[in-house]
């Protein structure tokens, strides 16, 4: 999804001409190509006091759209690269990126504990 429900760019209902990924303009932005431009924005954000039940079926909902999506994967690294704190992205809900990000962060530490132990083993 591109924008949350109160931005002042909305884009969710606006039509996209769909095209195959390998035949995508390089010099356009990945999300006009999004499937979600098309879908209500309701969908992929939690209305306030959402009950469990009703969050749970939405987010599936999205999250089938997301997979239909040609551009999924460059939707999802927005997401994680901002970090989108809001609405499903990509695929995953706002909990399962902060997973993400979390699985990266300790992948990264322990690279770099095991580039260290390298270059001391080495110089040793």
């Amino acid at each position: 999804m591109l924008q949350p429900p109160h931005s002042s760019l909305q884009v969710a209902a606006v039509p996209v001409r769909r095209a195959a990924a390998r035949d995508r303009d390089q010099d356009a932005p990945w999300h006009t190509e999004a499937v979600c431009r098309r879908d209500e924005a309701g969908l992929f954000f939690a209305p306030s006091k959402e009950p469990t039940a009703a969050r749970l079926s939405r987010e599936e909902a999205a999250k089938r759209v997301c997979a239909r999506c040609p551009v999924m994967v460059e939707c999802r690294e927005h997401a994680l690269l901002q970090p989108e704190p809001y609405g499903v992205w990509g695929g995953l809900t706002a909990a399962e990126r902060r997973v993400v990000l979390a699985r990266r962060r300790r992948r990264e530490v322990e690279l770099k504990k095991a580039s260290r132990s390298g270059r001391i083993a080495a110089a040793g």
